[in-house]
């Protein structure tokens, strides 16, 4: 039954009106040159994805859709996305990581009714990103509304799709292991959080966009107080996992705009753009007192205390470049290691502090 004047056919009724035209569209070579030639100029997860939804609302005539991949602790990747309401962005990551998760397409009238996931919206036809017989992501194609049969695409039809998109599922795959490398290249191995050489990256880089700006910028330094007893009396490997619960207290005690890092050892350093001594010295007791709250290692009856002792300078106040705010935070964090530990200093000059 033809649906009501002024009402839009459903996606199950669009695709059945259009799969010819899109079988002439997938099957010429130009279609194959140019997405080709658009996904490979980019190393950028998002804009391939935003490059495969623009064709996609073309080609299926969608007017809700996303496309998702993983990232390399294997969590959901949102790449794009195009007229998702909360509740269907919600239900597009669940049809992603079904799809993904079983290398398969996955379509349905309504999720509401459909047994394999328990779903808040209607009509989906989601299609896996394959990369060398691996599954890399999903697009996914969703509307609020059932639809009266399932939305498929006609087997033919299907194969030209799945070899058009096999293209940008190579780009996308090669885009995602790049980001994975430089991710691991600047995450230190045991506490996952940044490393020394990322943190200098950063430093540099927030220094010269503060002076720009005429914003100040705060740089902490954190040591554990006494660590290396906890090494000669329990051992490295209980010492490292001290080490871990520690940098999962510093990362929550700091803001998502700051920048947390392992300097080395066990000392750690924070970045806080847009940060003035009083809130870096407030992010400094924070994490002071949080640290000399916990008892490391409880889970193994050992309930560790540790302290820690923290310097924070802040540019314009006792620097102007990255290397004067580190000489002026390690200046400060060694004032509170000569006057009993357990404490925060703000620098008040390069090489003092009170």
């Amino acid at each position: 039954m033809p649906p009501a004047p002024g009402v839009r056919p459903d996606l199950a009724t669009r695709l059945r009106q259009t799969q010819r035209a899109l079988k002439g569209r997938l099957g010429s070579p130009e279609t194959h040159l140019v997405l080709l030639r658009a996904a490979h100029d980019t190393l950028d997860p998002h804009r391939i994805g935003d490059l495969l939804l623009d064709r996609a609302i073309q080609w299926l005539k969608a007017t809700s859709c996303a496309v998702l991949a993983t990232d390399h602790d294997g969590q959901i990747l949102p790449l794009a996305g195009r007229g998702l309401s909360p509740r269907l962005s919600a239900a597009s990551v669940d049809v992603g990581r079904w799809v993904m998760s079983n290398g398969r397409e996955f379509c349905t009238a309504d999720l509401r009714k459909d047994s394999r996931l328990q779903g808040t919206c209607g009509a989906v036809l989601a299609v896996p990103l394959r990369s060398r017989t691996r599954t890399v992501g999903a697009l996914v194609v969703l509307e609020p509304a059932a639809a009266a049969g399932e939305p498929r695409l006609a087997d033919a039809v299907g194969e030209l799709l799945a070899a058009v998109l096999e293209s940008v599922a190579v780009a996308l795959d090669n885009a995602l292991r790049l980001r994975r490398a430089e991710a691991l290249s600047v995450t230190d191995d045991l506490t996952q959080l940044y490393n020394s050489r990322y943190l200098n990256q950063s430093l540099r880089r927030e220094v010269k966009r503060a002076s720009r700006n005429g914003r100040p910028l705060s740089l902490l330094f954190v040591d554990l107080d006494g660590f290396k007893g906890v090494n000669d009396l329990h051992g490295h490997v209980i010492g490292s996992r001290a080490l871990v619960e520690a940098a999962g207290i510093i990362k929550g005690s700091a803001r998502e705009t700051d920048i947390v890092a392992r300097f080395g050892g066990d000392e750690f350093s924070l970045i806080l753009p847009d940060t003035g001594s009083e809130g870096a010295a407030a992010v400094g007791d924070r994490v002071r007192e949080r640290i000399a709250a916990h008892r490391f290692l409880a889970r193994e009856s050992l309930a560790i205390e540790l302290t820690v002792s923290v310097g924070v300078a802040t540019l314009p106040d006792v620097a102007g470049t990255a290397e004067e705010l580190v000489k002026a935070a390690d200046a400060a964090m060694y004032r509170v290691k000569g006057s009993g530990k357990d404490g925060v200093v703000v620098a008040r000059g390069v090489g003092a502090a009170d």
